[in-house]
């Protein structure tokens, strides 16, 4: 045993953890020599960046912020004019408009306002702004009847559903014709949740949609037209005086709101309301008066006949 304990400790005296100057020591472990080769071999690379840096600052071209001088005042060298050249008129040169002009202007581009009034003459008697709300809170408010001088009528109202995400909304829908009986008549078309406010808005836009019917001294029409609109077909006849307004449904009643007294119709096809009101109108628009025609070509109206 003793000589065991022996052995052993001449084995660890052997050890040691000092550096050696030997070649072969510089695998031992030593902290002092490991961290002063840190230090020398990263102390000139870092060198080498400052001066870097510091150079790349000096290089740097600073002429244009040394030569200019924020005082000074830069004179403006406009290009030379060139020969033959004419000033444009200034807007202020120009002669003043005066309201009309500029009403009439905007008229053309954009339409007849919602105020009704014309510049260039287009016949509008009404639009929203003339129903004047009456007394009432909230809901409640009651519109007073237009007083333009036309009349209106209704044709049909109808309960229409339309399907969406959450199920059905039931609505009605109302067809309205409206008429001076002066020769002016229109169709208009109105839905909405309540029966009374499909017709408003079914009268609204019957006057928005006034057309003129071409008539004799006889209250009837100058020839005979046809229109059709979808499946309705309608063939509108004149008639001598005494004969009445003979014809059935939707037709009669845009020929009567017109002022037609001696005239012919004939539904022919389908039997809608809507799209036979709309042909009605459409064989009205083709009509012409003899005068139009005897203007376009040039010869007296008696020559017409012949």
């Amino acid at each position: 045993m003793a000589s065991a304990h022996s052995s052993a400790l001449n084995s660890l005296s052997s050890f040691s953890l000092r550096p050696s100057s030997s070649s072969s020591s510089s695998s031992r472990f030593s902290l002092l020599s490991n961290t002063n080769k840190l230090t020398s071999l990263s102390s000139p690379k870092l060198h080498s960046l400052s001066t870097s840096k510091s150079k790349s600052s000096d290089e740097t071209d600073n002429s244009f912020f040394d030569t200019s001088v924020p005082e000074e005042d830069l004179t403006f060298n406009p290009p030379e004019i060139p020969e033959g050249f004419v000033a444009p008129p200034s807007i202020e040169d120009g002669p003043v408009e005066s309201e009309d002009e500029i009403a009439a202007a905007y008229e053309e581009l954009y339409g007849t306002g919602y105020s009704g009034v014309s510049v260039l003459g287009n016949d509008i008697y009404a639009m929203d702004s003339k129903a004047k709300k009456m007394s009432g809170f909230g809901s409640g408010l009651k519109k007073e009847k237009i007083r333009d001088g036309f009349e209106e009528r209704v044709v049909q109202v109808r309960r229409v559903t339309k399907v969406v995400k959450g199920g059905k909304q039931m609505r009605f829908r109302a067809i309205v014709v409206v008429g001076d009986k002066k020769g002016q008549v229109g169709v208009g078309v109105g839905k909405a949740k309540e029966v009374i406010a499909a017709v408003q808005k079914a009268a609204i836009n019957a006057r928005r949609n006034l057309v003129r019917v071409p008539m004799t001294k006889y209250l009837t029409f100058p020839h005979r037209s046809d229109g059709d609109v979808g499946a309705a077909k309608v063939m509108l006849r004149p008639a001598s005086p005494g004969t009445g307004v003979i014809a059935g449904g939707s037709v009669r009643i845009v020929l009567e709101m017109a002022g037609v007294e001696n005239a012919l119709g004939k539904q022919l096809g389908s039997d809608n309301a809507l799209n036979n009101a709309r042909a009605t109108v459409v064989a009205v628009q083709r009509m012409r008066q003899y005068s139009e025609v005897s203007a376009e070509r040039g010869i007296p109206m008696e020559e017409l006949w012949k």
